[in-house]
């Protein structure tokens, strides 16, 4: 697949970019050369093969959504330095 000036064009304007006319060429062949690498990524044979989520064999730690503690709000009060009505108080930030 090739592109022609408006092409990259419409696709600089789409993505913010601003670039030299004289770099047009240079921006047509390194897209150029990147879809033809896509296009032989479509040639690998990929039947049987699960698709990943992640490259880690992790699984999520996943735990029943149960209250463990509540009403602890005065605990909580007690490592503020200043506290109004059972709210946290921290000095402004924007004038």
């Amino acid at each position: 697949m090739s592109f022609n000036e408006q092409t990259i064009k419409t696709i600089a304007n789409l993505a913010r970019l601003k670039f030299p006319k004289e770099d047009e060429a240079k921006f047509m062949a390194d897209i150029d050369s990147i879809l033809n690498w896509v296009e032989q990524l479509k040639g690998v044979d990929v039947t049987g093969i699960e698709p990943l989520v992640s490259v880690s064999p992790r699984e999520n730690a996943i735990r029943s959504d149960v209250v463990t503690e509540g009403n602890i709000q005065s605990e909580l009060m007690a490592n503020a330095p200043e506290s109004v009505q059972g709210f946290y108080e921290v000095p402004r930030m924007v004038e």
